[in-house]
């Protein structure tokens, strides 16, 4: 039996099929009751969603997870946004505890000891802050499309987040990366200037690089990992069945990407974790 949220999503994917941005961002916040938050990474997907919230001038709010992992340039591109906007992006950062656990027995860089690790850095970095950031809230915007990624391809214009207790809503689902760059373009939006240098998709420093000629959006993102695990847990609804196990990281990272080909040096836990 769907429930009411399962209902509430399905008409609220229904009745934003067809319109432009400005029109699905009023009809989100005529609809759905409570506290909106979007939450931005500043990449240009995200840039296109702030520009029509902004303008709109209603009340979602954006906020922004700040991993303290970032590139100058999100930082650079977040300040020209506040700027552009005369707005404000909260940002909710890692418990420092959590941090300096993580740091003190795996290393600066331990997250690519194994997918494990790398799960646990952004369980702390992104997950847990998320939680925090959609406290109380009815409604999530998030910048996701269908075409991102395999991963991604059933991303809908809405859906329900049973566990969140919310509806996720992702405007931009249905459009294409030129859509994107057209819209920012042609409202003069400003944007990551990585994404003229081979970053279509931008999170931490350590763990994104530029795509090759061929490669999906997202493949320089955890780039070490095996495909089928790429993703950080934001958008996961429920934990894998089988989780990753760190006795045997290997099993889920690419031949020759293993942490050694980053680090030549480990702490003795490292290590042990690495057999």
């Amino acid at each position: 039996m769907s429930s009411q949220l399962e209902h509430a999503a399905r008409d609220l994917a229904s009745a934003m099929a067809g319109r432009d941005l400005k029109a699905r961002i009023a009809l989100i916040e005529a609809t759905v009751p409570g506290r909106l938050v979007f939450t931005t990474s500043l990449g240009i997907e995200d840039q296109a969603l702030t520009h029509a919230v902004a303008m709109h001038k209603g009340r979602t709010e954006i906020v922004t997870l700040d991993t303290g992992r970032l590139y100058p340039e999100t930082y650079d591109t977040w300040t020209e946004t506040e700027s552009a906007y005369g707005i404000r992006i909260r940002a909710y950062a890692p418990e420092r505890e959590a941090e300096e656990r993580f740091v003190a027995e795996s290393g600066i860089n331990g997250f690519r000891h194994s997918v494990a690790a790398r799960q646990a850095c952004c369980g702390f970095r992104k997950v847990e802050p998320l939680g925090r950031a959609l406290a109380g809230a009815a409604g999530w915007l998030t910048g996701l499309r269908a075409g991102q990624s395999a991963n991604r391809a059933d991303t809908p214009l809405a859906e329900a987040d049973e566990g969140r207790g919310l509806l996720k809503i992702n405007p931009l689902a249905d459009w294409s990366r030129a859509d994107v760059e057209r819209f920012v373009a042609d409202n003069y939006v400003p944007y990551n200037v990585l994404h003229d240098r081979g970053f279509p998709s931008i999170g931490c420093a350590p763990c994104t690089r530029a795509i090759r000629v061929g490669e999906d959006e997202r493949a320089g993102r955890w780039w070490w990992e095996q495909a089928s695990k790429k993703e950080c847990g934001l958008h996961v609804h429920a934990p894998e069945e089988q989780p990753p196990d760190e006795r045997s990281p290997e099993r889920n990272v690419a031949p020759g990407q293993e942490a050694a080909a980053f680090e030549t040096t480990r702490t003795s836990n490292a290590l042990e974790m690495a057999r």
